[in-house]
């Protein structure tokens, strides 16, 4: 193709001339062009060759054949939207069904995770009668207005908070109010919670919803205490309110020892509604929404009809069921698992080699490295992390905490590779920082 040809250069002049400077590129000093993928590879257009570390779309790989292949032969046949009578579409809500407690029966299939995020917030206040919401601190659940209204990553540098949105601590066990020296932080944190929502109460607010992602992820890689979640929806149920686990970004088997985040909190704790998006379609636009009988009914009630012009098409649910199909047959969970517990190993091993790196902390393929100034007081090494996302290597990071969400295809000798370079000399000067984190992409040479 022509766009193929086009030098780096003149498709940077393209993009600062036509695309909005509010769509951001990686690397803004001098951007990577990347113009083909595949599995846990990147290339670009002088063909060199990089280990993604940082895509959390691309679940089972780039370019995997399998999603590939259905996609392209349920495109030759019907693509169309979901009021007609259509296999994909019930055979991708019952096998989602079947990774999912027995109460999460109803599906709602949508085409991003901000739409999933903004049904999600529609269900809840039909179903409660109230408005209001309790989020995480640091919380981000999408770029729908409604929703850079209940996050507090976006709305601080916007309008601010409004009246009917209330923030809750991070449950943050290393950097928090409540460490990991605490007798009982799930605990804790919910009191936490428990006060917020009193503290609004008093104020005549009435709760809808606690929205939060399973395992916070803008918010710094966080791992929740187990019985957080439970203890939380406790505290939120007595106000009327219903908990929403965001699984957008940790969902589908990437902590490996569940298909879903929520499901580290233990076996007991069910949210009332899940969305998910992102990853389940491998790069196809593709989200849902998981609730509960009860809720769903109250929605229906109103008479208003949901539809979704796009959502739950049969190419989408094909690349849907496809995705579902590689995950179990290639036995992805697992092998988030083990790579992750290698890739644990090595970032353990630069924690004790260097002061700079105060936690690593993470479970599967789910991973972040806190970078710090003094051990002592944990001050936030923000400009070292500040220097490594805008290294030509490709990281992820929220402040000072680089995280390493890769395609859940990741090969444990790529991560080799990655560790193997944080331990030698690299004669290229923009290669020499990643003896302070090894965790990220760069060209094999």
């Amino acid at each position: 193709m022509a766009a193929d040809r086009r030098s780096k250069a003149d498709t940077l002049a393209l993009r600062q001339r036509l695309i909005s400077s509010s769509c951001r590129l990686f690397f803004p000093e001098d951007p990577v062009k990347i113009v083909r993928a595949q599995g846990q590879y990147m290339y670009d257009e002088q063909g060199a060759e990089y280990i993604d570390c940082i895509n959390n779309v691309a679940h089972v790989g780039h370019c995997h054949p399998v999603v590939v292949r259905a996609a392209h032969e349920q495109n030759q046949v019907l693509n169309t939207n979901s009021r007609y009578l259509h296999d994909n579409i019930v055979d991708y809500a019952q096998r989602l069904s079947e990774t999912l407690p027995e109460p999460l029966c109803v599906f709602y299939f949508l085409n991003s995770g901000s739409e999933a995020n903004d049904l999600a917030l529609r269900l809840a206040r039909h179903y409660t009668g109230h408005q209001d919401v309790v989020v995480l601190d640091h919380a981000y659940h999408g770029h729908l207005s409604s929703l850079i209204d209940i996050s507090p990553y976006k709305f601080r540098n916007l309008d601010g908070q409004k009246e009917w949105v209330h923030v809750a601590p991070l449950p943050d066990t290393y950097r928090g109010p409540y460490r990991e020296d605490h007798p009982n932080p799930a605990v804790a944190y919910a009191n936490e919670v428990k006060r917020v929502v009193s503290s609004a109460q008093e104020k005549g607010r009435k709760i809808a919803a606690f929205f939060a992602e399973s395992l916070p992820s803008v918010g710094g890689q966080i791992i929740p205490p187990a019985g957080y979640f439970s203890q939380v929806a406790e505290h939120i149920h007595k106000a009327g309110g219903v908990f929403v686990a965001d699984e957008i970004q940790v969902g589908f088997g990437r902590v490996g020892k569940h298909f879903w985040a929520f499901q580290l909190q233990g076996k007991d704790f069910v949210p009332d509604i899940v969305t998910m998006g992102k990853s389940i379609g491998n790069g196809h636009p593709v989200a849902c929404v998981a609730t509960t009988q009860p809720v769903a009914r109250a929605f229906e009630a109103t008479g208003v009809e949901y539809f979704n012009t796009f959502g739950g098409s049969p190419v989408s649910c094909a690349v849907g069921l496809a995705v579902l199909n590689v995950l179990e047959k290639e036995q992805l969970q697992a092998h988030a698992t083990s790579v992750g517990s290698f890739l644990m190993e090595l970032l353990r091993q630069q924690k004790i080699k260097h002061p700079i790196v105060g936690d690593v902390r993470g479970v599967g393929l789910f991973i972040g490295v806190d970078l710090i100034k003094d051990e002592a007081t944990r001050t936030p090494a923000t400009e070292e992390a500040a220097y490594l996302v805008s290294s030509p290597c490709l990281l992820s990071a929220v402040s000072h905490i680089p995280s390493s969400p890769p395609p859940r295809s990741q090969e444990s000798q790529g991560f080799g590779m990655v560790g193997w370079h944080g331990r030698k000399q690299i004669p290229s000067s923009a290669y020499s920082f990643i003896s302070q984190y090894p965790g990220g992409a760069f060209p094999v040479q």
